[in-house]
């Protein structure tokens, strides 16, 4: 399969419905959506309009309740949570808001441990970690503990985390949602380096700023996929 002419994600028909005693609510209702290998998009709507349950499917975290998803030509919507789990360690790298690192281990071992999960060997491993800390500018940190770092290093620890396993996309759930003005301006210029390396990213964000980086923007509104357009934003 070729992923120049063929999207890299596919959604058909996709809905997400949450069932408790009393309601039933409809998280995503009908979504079509392609994305192709290489790009830039940004996930955009109100608060509660479904695009955290939307990156929790694209990363295989949760599966739909009706449609269809496909990932480098591979259906994923029904696997098993085994096989997800499977497909997510190797093609999905995740960015989230709260760094999400582990607080005992040090900057190597949190980045590492994806990596043994996949079955790597040792040599391999190692060298990949040494390249995604590299490609953030943190090789000097690798035996510091997550507490030891500010919060733009700590972040910018969990972006070589999800990059080091060489993902297929790499997803971002508010990357600088816990950060200053200048340290999510250097998360940002690092994710735009990534790009420009021939990563996809889909990133869900509020701040118009960032918005304005990807290159289309989704946006969503009560579940449904409202539009699916260029982005014509000036980057400040």
């Amino acid at each position: 399969m070729s992923l120049a002419i063929d999207p890299l994600i596919r959604l058909n028909g996709l809905s997400k419905i949450f069932h408790t005693a009393e309601v039933e609510t409809h998280a995503l209702s009908s979504i079509d959506l392609e994305i192709r290998a290489g790009e830039y998009v940004s996930v955009c709507g109100p608060s509660g309009c479904g695009k955290t349950t939307l990156l929790s499917i694209l990363g295989l975290l949760d599966s739909p309740s009706e449609g269809s998803y496909v990932l480098a030509g591979e259906p994923v919507a029904t696997l098993s949570p085994v096989q997800r789990a499977r497909v997510r360690s190797r093609a999905v790298g995740f960015i989230f808001q709260a760094f999400n690192l582990i607080g005992d281990l040090t900057v190597f071992k949190n980045i590492e441990l994806p990596l043994i999960y996949r079955g790597m060997a040792q040599p391999e491993r190692k060298a990949l970690v040494h390249e995604a800390l590299e490609r953030v500018g943190l090789l000097h940190r690798i035996h510091h503990y997550p507490a030891q770092l500010s919060g733009g290093q700590q972040q910018r620890v969990a972006v070589a985390r999800a990059t080091a396993g060489r993902p297929l996309v790499l997803l971002a759930d508010e990357p600088t949602g816990n950060l200053d003005s200048r340290n999510g301006a250097e998360v940002m210029e690092l994710l735009d380096e990534l790009h420009a390396g021939g990563a996809t990213i889909v990133m869900v964000t509020h701040d118009p700023r960032y918005l304005a980086r990807a290159r289309r923007s989704i946006y969503l509104f009560d579940g449904r996929l409202v539009s699916a357009n260029p982005v014509h934003l000036e980057v400040a």
